[in-house]
């Protein structure tokens, strides 16, 4: 008898319903997220004497302990996304109504139905490592954006020329800032003490250049503005903070290439042109293990970078996908643009912009191709080369 189990996973209580092979409710009830109750319903499951299959819609995070008990009895675990939950209960009676009982209802149906849903890897210990440096590196990234645009916006308000001509993603700019901010200060302070000052940027190259051009923008403002002394001081501050975040970035993609050496992918996945470290990173920690996915194709539509077909009557057409993994979708995107400097990547780029692909198609196409690479690459555990019959 074929068994089927729906989870709705929350923080604290989940929901379990289990049906049988036509549809009848087996169990239904709440789960404490705690390895008492998670114990007690994998007994539950054995004493059924089936053929178990357990959906989750969740994968991680508070899914985390589920998971591992789940995956330790060796039953299958398929992920069953929110969206896919979100539609299959709108076309049930009252389908406008969510519930956690509901929901979990029609993750059971969907796994009782659906053969295709993907298996959840039980990620190993480097896999996980990786997932968690990526998700702290991608916090702090997003946070040192906001950060920076903040420190603009403070400093276009009391200095724009300062602002305007320099790049805010620099070390030197943001040492300077740390000290001297305001066009008095920088007068006041002379080319001798800047540099003095601009020495404790290590690794800094053009300092003299960097000095005599804020002195330059200095000179052109002789103006101080209301609020300038307070606006200085928050300035210094965030780019303190700005610096320290570079540092703490830095010091985590060092990390990830330590750990990425312990993964057995890695090294085929950075034989690939454009993809780096962290891309490479966020591919694992997206993606996990990639015999989820059944071939280039699946991995390529989870990527959301296929081509989707719509046809109705006489109407037939392919359109972009509206849903896939964003996550995925920017590492292939963005490696593919990384790759144009290659030359298989650019002479593939070059002949869909003469197919008449705007640039955004012809990279978007490239990323689709280079999936087919990376899968030929996995499967036959051989090194990118170039030339490679099916080279991006």
């Amino acid at each position: 008898m074929r068994i089927s189990v729906g989870i709705d996973i929350a923080k604290d209580i989940h929901w379990v319903c289990v049906l049988d092979a036509e549809g009848h409710v087996l169990i239904n009830r709440r789960l404490d997220n705690s390895p008492t109750a998670i114990s007690a319903l994998v007994d539950e499951l054995h004493a059924l004497k089936g053929e178990v299959r357990i959906g989750l819609d969740v994968i991680g995070g508070i899914a985390g302990l589920a998971t591992a008990m789940l995956a330790d009895t060796g039953f299958p675990l398929v992920h069953v996304s929110g969206l896919a939950v979100n539609r299959a209960r709108q076309g049930t009676a009252g389908g406008e109504q969510k519930s956690d009982p509901r929901d979990a209802r029609v993750i059971a149906e969907q796994v009782r139905m659906r053969p295709d849903l993907r298996l959840i890897d039980e990620a190993s210990e480097v896999g996980v490592d990786i997932r968690l440096l990526v998700g702290r590196r991608r916090d702090l990234v997003a946070a040192q954006t906001q950060r920076i645009n903040r420190l603009r916006d403070l400093l276009v308000g009391i200095f724009p020329g300062l602002e305007r001509g320099f790049d805010f993603a620099t070390k030197g700019f943001l040492h300077l800032l740390t000290k001297f901010v305001t066009p008095g200060e920088l007068r006041d302070a002379g080319r001798k003490r800047l540099l003095r000052h601009m020495q404790g940027a290590k690794g800094v190259p053009n300092l003299e250049a960097l000095v005599d051009k804020a002195l330059a923008a200095a000179a052109e403002q002789t103006i101080s503005v209301r609020g300038e002394r307070m606006t200085a001081r928050l300035i210094r501050e965030l780019a303190a903070e700005a610096l320290a975040a570079r540092a703490r970035i830095a010091e985590l993609d060092r990390e990830l290439e330590e750990t990425l050496a312990r993964h057995p992918d890695a090294a085929l996945v950075l034989s690939l042109p454009g993809m780096g470290a962290v891309l490479t990173a966020e591919l694992i920690a997206e993606a996990g293990t990639l015999s989820r996915f059944r071939s280039a194709d699946a991995l390529a539509a989870a990527a959301g970078v296929a081509p989707v077909l719509r046809q109705s009557g006489k109407m037939r057409f392919l359109r972009r996908p509206n849903g896939g993994s964003r996550g995925l979708k920017r590492v292939f995107y963005q490696s593919a643009f990384c790759s144009l400097g290659h030359p298989d990547s650019k002479a593939f780029y070059e002949r869909k912009r003469r197919e008449g692909k705007h640039h955004h198609q012809a990279v978007i196409a490239l990323a689709r191709r280079r999936i087919n690479v990376l899968w030929a690459v996995l499967q036959t555990r051989q090194p990118f080369q170039t030339g490679f019959k099916t080279a991006a």
